[in-house]
């Protein structure tokens, strides 16, 4: 559980960073022009940002049955993007002992 929360964290770092970094076409890569995160280890964390390119996410985790042997994060949030057409495309999740489960009107049900 712990790795996984590292590993958000540093996702989050990693896209908040100011170094040039080029996509598969070779153009530079969309800048972060908000980035905000709170997350001081325990009981959860939350975080958002959005890129020069119109990309928008936000997530919040909370810890759920602290303490018991079914401890675990319960993570809400969403992710949003401009498509191909000219749509901006959102998606939102819930992620828990349950699974990855996210939702949108352009998935298949």
């Amino acid at each position: 559980m712990r790795s996984f929360i590292v590993f958000a964290f540093i996702m989050a770092v990693a896209a908040a960073a100011s170094v040039p970094i080029y996509d598969i076409s070779g153009d530079k890569a969309a800048k972060v022009i908000k980035f905000d995160l709170n997350n001081i280890g325990v009981n959860g964390y939350d975080f958002a940002y959005e890129t020069s390119d119109g990309k928008v996410a936000s997530e919040v985790a909370e810890l759920k049955n602290a303490g018991l042997e079914n401890e675990g994060l319960e993570v809400r949030g969403f992710f949003s993007y401009p498509g191909d057409d000219g749509k901006i495309y959102r998606v939102d999740y819930v992620a828990n002992d349950k699974g990855f489960q996210p939702s949108a009107a352009h998935l298949p049900a």
